[in-house]
């Protein structure tokens, strides 16, 4: 981008039937083209046309059942070595076109509202945004997570260069910051609705918002830099091609260039709402409109249009009316404006706005720095009530509306909005505005009678006149002007007798099993053979001694509550339960004793953790399994949910990691486990921050039964989910043993599933375990890391 250039018309293009809500760019062969898309339901693909400096339009895209409002370009790949292009719609959907297809190759269904925002990343991953306040993040044609966390629409949302990061913008006027699926950070600041994202690098974005600002953010969460220039909503942000340098449009009827951080240029149009831009390449702007006319405008001489085109646009700018009411131009007194001899004192800054008198007539001219002159943009006329644009849509709380009023029911009391669409019933959304905001239902008849009276006869394109308050008389809602462990020692007495499943985490001497120590494996310097993964059976914790268990119970019943305490047959049952785990003579678990462990494990908890221990062993038998996993499933797992809280003891937040282990060693476990896996999984992520070894390794053992599971399934949610879940837990566990089950669980996932390397890519996933490359002790963390990263 030139240094200093002024942006003047390149070309004009009609074709769009309705607004032009998004645009972005498209390489082409040859040139730079882009595609935009509109609320006439198609999306157009256009390329450079030579002779004219114009764009043609190649193709029209057709797909979705309602107006379309967002787009975005899907780089290359193996698969589509041109890209692809994806659309949103109001019909909820994503549509995704080769260049060379009118029709789309799939379309991608799961949000419940309007997708209104895309944005694409590497190996082919795109990112959604809508009305439903949800992200979801697609690969290929599937859904492989969503991000839930937002409170109302998500407008707004970018991937970053540094993989596996992602942001969000939303109308509840916040950014957060994803990493692998979860919520790494919120960015709180902007007032008002947060409408688009740009990525500086991998630590630096910027965000524009219907508060009429942008914000430059670190990465970190600190908001360094905040730029004004704009009146009104800002509604788009792009940046210019290896620059820190930015353009923006907005609800004022401009579009901005920032240089340096200031406002350089102020190009206006003779449409009220600037939805989008794009910046090609070459570093030429396109911007779509209301009017459903794109414009490109560019810093070339070449590419600059004909002097006639320019007088035609300025001549057309110069047409426009403006409302005073929801641009800047303030509060205007006629007979106080000076005539159009007061054009003739230059302006002082670029974009400076001057009101002139000519025979009672209100002309706006904007000072251009380029043209060193004064330009009309438009005549002044009166207010516009009710906040309706000339794009026929106001936004409240996110979602667009044909009108917004503010009411006052007296005047020292608090405002309401009142939203209204043309297309509802005024009566009843009357009765909904009365009842939300708890006012009196005599209300009915005024209320209702006002919205007729504002709006009673109009349409989308129309212009109300202005309107009263039914309360109080006054005024109405102008858009955008809101102001804005220790090692060794018994880890629950802190002594050296009883220590539940101590032997489980031992590592392995070479030749034996690396989970179990168990069935040899040898590894050859030449070639590393794959014993690690895909994992087939779950992984538990089987080892204990049922002596010490019972003595503990028995020395810890002395000190229980009275109404805890166990009687003598009720050790002799736990006694006799215990003896059941390992025999073949075919003995099973009778209720009665499964009663008595269920009635122990409710001890006090700083008492419990043998009665854990007991239902962590006995959880395998497959008698236990079936009473605690299917008939008492939903009771079972919200108690070890309740035990594993983070503000638990230690002790037994491990033993419920555990149980919840070895609850995979039967069917009805892993029935259980896996219809709870969302809640398991959020759950026990809540433990990552525990500094404690063994409960790292029990959740890395968790993960990996579960992707043991979903190895067997064709359930690429759940595998995204994991895949999440594991890169979390990756990022704090130091215990070596933990990071090697978490390898095995991400070698387990990814196996002969192109879908799932692909993710685990574009989460970084691959970057995260090099760090493994380094380990040499113990060996089996070397090798199954270069194991993974050869499928990666």
């Amino acid at each position: 981008m030139a240094e200093g250039g002024c942006y003047r018309l390149r070309c004009s293009l009609a074709g769009h039937e309705l607004d032009v809500r998004g645009v972005a760019q498209c390489p082409l062969s040859p040139g730079e083209g882009f595609v935009s898309v509109s609320r006439d339901r198609s999306a157009r693909l256009w390329a450079p046309d030579s002779p004219t400096r114009g764009f043609v339009e190649l193709h029209r895209m057709k797909g979705h059942s309602n107006f379309v409002s967002t787009v975005c370009f899907i780089p290359p790949s193996d698969a589509y070595p041109r890209g692809l292009v994806a659309t949103g719609g109001n019909d909820n959907n994503i549509c995704v076109f080769s260049l060379d297809s009118e029709s789309p190759l799939y379309v991608l269904k799961g949000h419940k509202n309007t997708v209104c925002s895309l944005s694409s990343g590497k190996f082919g991953t795109l990112l959604s945004g809508s009305w439903d306040t949800t992200g979801k993040v697609w690969l290929n044609d599937k859904c492989m997570m969503t991000l839930q966390g937002h409170t109302a629409a998500v407008w707004a949302v970018k991937i970053l260069p540094e993989q596996g990061l992602m942001l969000s913008g939303s109308a509840d006027k916040s950014i957060k910051l994803w990493k692998a699926g979860r919520c790494e950070r919120t960015f709180l600041g902007h007032e008002d609705c947060v409408r688009g994202l740009a990525t500086v690098n991998e630590s630096e974005f910027l965000s524009c918002s219907n508060d009429s600002s942008v914000r430059r953010w670190l990465i970190t969460g600190e908001c360094v830099q905040i730029y004004y220039s704009h009146t009104n909503y800002i509604y788009s942000i792009c940046l210019f091609p290896n620059s820190r340098d930015f353009v923006t449009t907005g609800e004022d009827r401009s579009m901005r260039i920032w240089r340096g951080g200031e406002c350089t240029q102020t190009v206006r149009l003779p449409a009220q709402s600037v939805w989008c831009c794009c910046v090609l390449d070459n570093g030429d702007i396109v911007v779509g409109a209301s009017d459903g006319i794109i414009r490109v405008f560019t810093e070339s001489q070449e590419r600059t249009a004909s002097a006639e085109e320019l007088q035609a646009f300025e001549d057309e700018l110069s047409q426009a009316t403006i409302d005073p009411k929801i641009g800047d131009l303030g509060d205007i007194k006629i007979e106080e404006l000076p005539g159009k001899e007061h054009l003739s004192e230059p302006g002082t800054k670029e974009g400076q706005t001057r009101l002139v008198n000519d025979g009672g007539k209100v002309e706006a001219y904007q000072w251009s720095v380029g043209e060193g002159r004064w330009m009309k943009i438009g005549d002044v006329v009166g207010s516009s009530g009710a906040t309706q644009q000339t794009s026929g849509k106001v936004l409240f709380e996110g979602k667009e509306y044909d009108y917004v009023f503010t009411i006052d029911v007296n005047e020292s009391g608090p405002s309401y909005k009142l939203p209204y669409n043309i297309t509802e019933d005024p009566w009843l959304v009357a009765h909904n505005f009365l009842q939300r905001n708890d006012l009196n239902p005599m209300f009915l008849d005024q209320v209702a009678k006002f919205i007729i009276d504002n709006t009673g006869g109009q349409t989308i394109s129309a212009t109300p006149s202005g309107f009263s308050d039914p309360f109080t008389g006054g005024g109405r809602y102008i858009p955008g002007s809101s102001p804005a462990s220790a090692s060794g020692a018994d880890p629950f007495t802190g002594g050296n007798r009883y220590v539940p499943g101590s032997s489980s985490n031992l590592v392995p001497s070479a030749g034996a099993d690396p989970f179990t120590g168990r069935n040899a494996y040898r590894s050859a310097a030449a070639q590393i053979p794959n014993t690690y993964f895909p994992k087939r059976d779950p992984v538990t914790f089987d080892q204990a001694n049922p002596g010490q268990i019972l003595g503990k119970l028995k020395e810890l019943n002395e000190t229980a509550p009275e109404e805890h305490k166990l009687s003598e047959d009720d050790l002799m049952r736990l006694d006799k339960l215990l003896s059941v785990i390992g025999n073949s003579s075919g003995e099973t678990a009778t209720a009665q004793q499964v009663d008595t462990l269920w009635r122990t494990v409710k001890w006090p908890e700083e008492i419990v953790f043998p009665a854990l221990d007991v239902l962590r062993i006995t959880v395998k038998i497959p008698t236990i399994n079936e009473m605690f996993c299917s008939e008492n499933g939903n009771q079972f797992i919200n108690y070890l949910f309740q035990i594993m809280r983070p503000s638990g003891r230690q002790a037994n937040q491990l033993l419920a990691l555990r149980t919840l282990c070895n609850c995979f060693a039967c069917e009805a476990g892993e029935r259980l486990m896996m219809s709870q896996r969302d809640t398991v999984l959020t759950k026990a992520l809540e433990l990552k921050a525990v500094n404690n070894k063994n409960i790292h390794t029990a959740l890395a053992t968790l993960m990996l039964n579960y992707c043991t599971c979903l190895n067997k399934a064709s359930d690429l949610e759940g595998k995204a989910q994991c895949l999440s879940a594991i890169s979390t837990v990756m990022e704090v566990v130091q215990d070596l043993e933990a990071s090697f089950r978490l390898l095995v669980a991400l070698g387990t996932l990814v196996s002969n599933d192109l879908n799932a390397v692909q993710l685990a890519k574009s989460l970084g996933v691959d970057a995260q375990i090099k760090k493994y490359m380094s380990v040499s002790e113990p060996a089996k963390v070397h090798e199954c890391c270069k194991l993974l990263l050869g499928n990666l």
